[in-house]
């Protein structure tokens, strides 16, 4: 049985169990996607350089329903973030929230299943904004999570709130006993004047494979402020693939920040739109990947309405034989007019064996503007080596400082300080086996 007709099995008897549900309908119309489209491979242009269609040649289990499994907060603990104590703890598993795992601590935050949601007073807003995400990534990797989505979340910052603890949310996978393909789904809406911070990170526990397909899709509304960082750091046998659709509908501003330090196979797809006039996007990542590992992010940074101004800066840091792809795109519609956009990839490749794809891209339709992009390759500075190693230090240490001055100025962009010293650590630890 083939990938496709495995999954139709599937989703077949899902629909049939849950044909009551209110997001019955949005999962149909994913799955005739899906159908569509298939799993991209090499001929489709946004996945030339990744090849995702092997993860599905083994067998995965999709967790439906109950969430079964063992998993316990003292499972939990190891996975913690830094500074948990004051934060606000979102937690999937396989793919699927638990409540009784979360702790809400913030008075200005409301969590509720989609389900509740749309039974709700915010049934309008869900109707409105969940699944809008299509309409940018034509493929049938984020039809598949819309199809088979279950066990998603609505997180709402009310309006005039400064929601005054972080919002840690943790994809958590349990192959103790089997693969497990999860999907993480959620939907957050940040309203007028709000401003939230979100912090998303993923671990595996177990032998089994793993493979996350997870979207999350945000609003941002008028004079709101929104931060949210991402930190990849899970086991070789995982693989990943992670959407975040951020769409600002009101004069906002908006500031990401992409870490990905291991995996499998990790892909990355951030969106951001433009669709108010003033409005302000600031992108950063920072990749560092090794061993047999392979991480893609593509980009898209969508002017709709004009006075915006976007900034994205991407650094990766390859060793062995680790591969990259990095795949900005800044789009200036015809009416986005006075737009500033900026974009620059920049690469260390620490082995002859590791390399990276670099494809920035510019499509402008307005005449009044001011947009860049621009990309390097290369090794670690021979001038800067020699310089430390002449003045006594070791050519490990030499090479170790290098590295962390060139990653500091996305490290800078780490705004709440447990976290960016969380990461800060991690890059150490990594440097002292280099």
């Amino acid at each position: 049985m083939n990938t496709l007709d495995l999954f139709k099995q599937r989703f077949n008897q899902f629909q049939s169990e849950n044909n009551l549900s209110a997001l019955s309908d949005i999962r149909q119309n994913a799955f005739n996607t899906l159908n569509q489209l298939g799993i991209p491979t090499f001929k489709h242009e946004e996945w030339k350089y990744t090849r995702i269609g092997g993860v599905f040649n083994k067998e995965h289990q999709i967790p439906v329903g109950q969430i079964g499994t063992s998993f316990t907060p003292m499972d939990l603990n190891p996975i913690r973030l830094p500074g948990h104590e004051q934060a606000n703890e979102l937690v999937f598993i396989n793919g699927l929230f638990s409540f009784p795992l979360s702790s809400i601590r913030s008075s200005g935050l409301v969590v509720l299943s989609l389900e509740e949601a749309t039974e709700k007073e915010y049934k309008e807003v869900i109707s409105k904004y969940l699944g809008h995400s299509i309409n940018y990534l034509k493929d049938g990797i984020n039809a598949l999570n819309t199809a088979f989505l279950q066990g998603g979340i609505f997180i709402h910052a009310k309006r005039g709130h400064a929601v005054e603890h972080p919002i840690y949310i943790y994809n958590v996978v349990d192959g103790r006993s089997e693969n497990i393909l999860a999907q993480p789904r959620s939907l957050v809406y940040v309203s007028e004047h709000a401003q939230v911070q979100l912090v998303e990170t993923y671990a595996t526990i177990g032998a089994g494979e793993s493979f996350t397909n997870q979207v999350m899709e945000i609003v941002v509304e008028k004079d709101a402020k929104m931060e949210y960082y991402k930190i990849q750091n899970d086991k070789d046998h995982t693989n990943q693939v992670s959407t975040t659709h951020i769409r600002q509908l009101g004069t906002s501003y908006v500031h990401t920040v992409t870490i990905s330090l291991n995996g499998g196979i990790v892909r990355n797809n951030l969106n951001v739109i433009l669709e108010a006039d003033h409005c302000e996007a600031h992108l950063y990542g920072l990749y560092f990947h090794q061993g047999q590992s392979h991480i893609d992010n593509h980009t898209v940074v969508d002017n709709v309405n004009p006075n915006c101004l976007s900034n994205e800066l991407y650094k990766g840091i390859l060793n062995d034989n680790a591969t990259g792809v990095f795949n900005g795109k800044i789009l200036v519609r015809q009416q986005a007019q006075k737009t500033n956009a900026y974009q620059s990839n920049r690469n260390v490749l620490l082995s002859d064996n590791s390399s990276v794809n670099s494809k920035p891209q510019l499509e402008i339709f307005a005449d009044d503007v001011k947009c860049s992009h621009g990309c390097t390759v290369g090794k670690l500075n021979e001038d800067g080596l020699f310089y430390l190693r002449s003045r006594g230090i070791s050519e490990k240490i030499a090479r170790s400082l290098l590295l962390q001055a060139f990653a500091i100025d996305i490290l800078e962009q780490i705004k709440p300080e447990p976290i960016r010293k969380h990461i800060e650590n991690l890059i150490a630890e990594r440097l002292e086996f280099e």
